[in-house]
């Protein structure tokens, strides 16, 4: 039996190319062929560790959340300019941010096909759109944005903004460099705090 730290070795040695192969060709890509490629390894090696595709699916999703949950956050204080920072942090500003974003919006195709990994997905957002939430209060509580019942729908419109924004500059991103992202989310931000009428998300709580 192998030892124990040869096994965990070789377990980051598979996450990484699991990790490689994500970036350079999203969850379309993802097969046990192509890992085993980019480690220079047998398919029969990573059948121990994924009995089938979609086994490597979940375990790829799992990695995708440990990077995303480890990257580096912007820190700024409480109120609108936290919020800022919240969301700058999953534009694509820089080539590792946007190598997280690609891998992120390919999954949705699978996550798409696949009821559990939907819900997984579904949950996923419904977490990030609840870390937004204590921003968006605090802007209100501060005076920075109009105070009303739609704090919710606010945080939604926030999230959604960041979500389209993502997906526009990974497609066109020349058109879209990172000063005209940051540019484009402060004028969002300027419509928030002039108060543009944004509805409340149905059955929101203020």
């Amino acid at each position: 039996m192998p030892a124990r730290g040869d096994h965990d070795a070789r377990r980051r040695d598979v996450s990484e190319a699991v990790w490689r192969v994500l970036a350079g060709r999203g969850f379309g890509g993802l097969t046990l062929r192509a890992v085993a490629a980019e480690m220079g390894a047998s398919t029969g090696l990573l059948t121990h560790y994924f009995p089938n595709k979609r086994a490597l699916v979940a375990y790829a999703l799992d990695l995708a959340d440990e990077r995303t949950a480890g990257r580096p956050l912007r820190e700024a204080p409480p109120g609108l300019a936290s919020l800022r920072a919240a969301l700058l942090d999953v534009l694509p500003l820089t080539p590792a941010a946007s190598d997280m974003n690609r891998i992120w919006v390919s999954s949705w195709d699978v996550a798409l096909a696949d009821p559990e990994l939907g819900e997984r997905q579904r949950l996923r957002y419904e977490n990030w759109r609840a870390r937004l939430r204590p921003h968006v209060a605090a802007a209100v509580e501060l005076g920075e944005l109009p105070a009303g019942p739609g704090l919710d729908g606010t945080v939604a419109a926030a999230a959604a903004f960041a979500h389209g924004l993502v997906v526009h500059a990974l497609f066109d991103p020349d058109a879209y460099p990172p000063a005209r992202q940051a540019a484009m989310l402060d004028a969002f931000l300027a419509a928030l705090a002039a108060d543009a009428g944004l509805p409340a998300a149905p059955g929101a709580e203020g």
